[in-house]
């Protein structure tokens, strides 16, 4: 409306000013969405309503990841000491590396 409008007005801010309380908003609230419009539209420079969203899908994404990264990075922490004895690494096991597990004596 207030693009459509605008030319009866001598201000673009008159025109959000008349037009406001006919559609039940205040002015600042209609100026943020004409600027907007303009964002999306190319008339003006910035952020457009489809590069905010896609903003917030990679932040919610990465926000995800991250957490996932941690519980990866506990779990590792945490089954490590018995991933590395059922290896049967002998430093794992606290024995002599040429000292076999049958076998206590050393060589």
């Amino acid at each position: 409306m207030v693009f459509e409008h605008q030319g009866s007005y001598e201000t673009q801010a008159g025109a959000i000013a008349a037009i406001a309380p006919k559609i039940g908003c205040i002015p600042q609230t209609l100026s943020g969405w004409v600027k907007q419009a303009e964002k999306d539209s190319g008339m003006r420079d910035g952020v457009t309503t489809e590069e905010r969203e896609r903003i917030k899908t990679l932040e919610r994404e990465n926000r995800e990841l991250r957490q996932a990264n941690e519980i990866l990075r506990k779990a590792s922490a945490y089954f490590a000491p018995a991933l590395i004895a059922a290896s049967g690494d002998c430093r794992a096991a606290g024995r002599n590396s040429t000292a076999h597990s049958s076998d206590d004596r050393l060589h």
